[in-house]
């Protein structure tokens, strides 16, 4: 109906609306009813135009990488109350999506766990329950490797399970037990470790290692490990790892030293401050507010 309304308004300098109406069998008071709705049409189009320009920005500064959930809760965070199905159709009518992460580790993955057969394992004190209390109370540990030009760069990082923030982490040529304690050492003097925090992280050699040990024994924390060959036993430490690789946009680097600037860059300026997750009482927040909504909690509840 609304291209025989576009004809008649197009040719009615020409023709006498009564004709065109009757030509076309259409009844006046719908190409009236077409006529005053068409502002009301270019006004929504010119929103949707807006909008899509909103989205672009959010989508652009999220490494392209936020779906319709996370675009609209960004658009809220910034004062747009907008409904969500608007959101998926202006994104799709712009071609606008987002990253989507396949499940589970990707085939050919080699695995950096490596089990040391004399050392005696850590009780597992998660059981594969990656919830808590607080910041600080339980965080989980496991190193990746890079692809660089120049070699292999291997990352340890600690994640927090209560904001999952990464809250400690480094990076060097080699995976030895250094890499994993001078990770841990990060969090603690950035003060992330509450008393008695449970570190949990799988059986590789660098975690059962007696420099590992002795370093938190040191600390009066608490050593956790899963079961050796079981991913699920440490999921929320794989899941950070297949965030970082899908959601950096890069591949592979031409030596250490970008990939070092590029990772530094994920976790500083992106993960922890930028990142939205949902929470499950507070919605979507990025790591760093959701350690800030905590202390607020606490603060409150003192």
């Amino acid at each position: 109906m609304s291209e025989i309304c576009r004809f008649i308004h197009a040719e009615k300098a020409n023709y006498t609306i009564v004709l065109l109406c009757k030509v076309m069998k259409t009844a006046r008071s719908t190409y009236y009813a077409w006529v005053a709705g068409a502002e009301a049409r270019e006004a929504r189009r010119r929103a949707d135009g807006a909008l899509a320009h909103e989205i672009t920005v959010i989508h652009i500064a999220s490494r392209r990488n936020y779906g319709v959930p996370r675009v609209t809760a960004e658009l809220r965070r910034q004062g747009r109350p907008v409904n969500h199905k608007r959101v998926a159709r202006v994104m799709r009518e712009n071609g606008i999506a987002g990253n989507s992460r396949r499940a589970g580790r990707r085939a050919g993955r080699r695995s950096l766990t490596k089990a040391d057969t004399k050392a005696a394992p850590s009780p597992d004190l998660i059981g594969r329950d990656f919830t808590a209390a607080g910041p600080g109370t339980k965080i989980v540990g496991d190193i990746t490797y890079i692809p660089t030009a120049e070699g292999w760069l291997y990352l340890a990082s600690w994640l927090d399970l209560a904001t999952r923030e990464i809250i400690g982490y480094s990076m060097a040529d080699h995976h030895r037990a250094d890499l994993v304690v001078d990770a841990l050492d990060m969090a603690v003097a950035l003060g992330r470790l509450e008393p008695g925090c449970v570190i949990h992280s799988d059986r590789g050699s660098e975690y059962t290692s007696g420099q590992l040990r002795d370093r938190i024994h040191e600390l009066e924390h608490r050593q956790s490990m899963g079961r050796t060959g079981s991913c699920f036993d440490n999921a929320a430490a794989e899941s950070f790892w297949a965030v970082l690789k899908e959601e950096i946009g890069t591949r592979f680097w031409p030596d250490r030293v970008t990939a070092r600037a590029d990772i530094f860059d994920f976790i500083e300026t992106f993960y922890n401050r930028r990142r939205l997750r949902k929470h499950t009482h507070w919605g979507y927040l990025t790591p760093h507010e959701t350690r800030l909504r905590y202390r607020q909690d606490q603060a409150l509840a003192a």
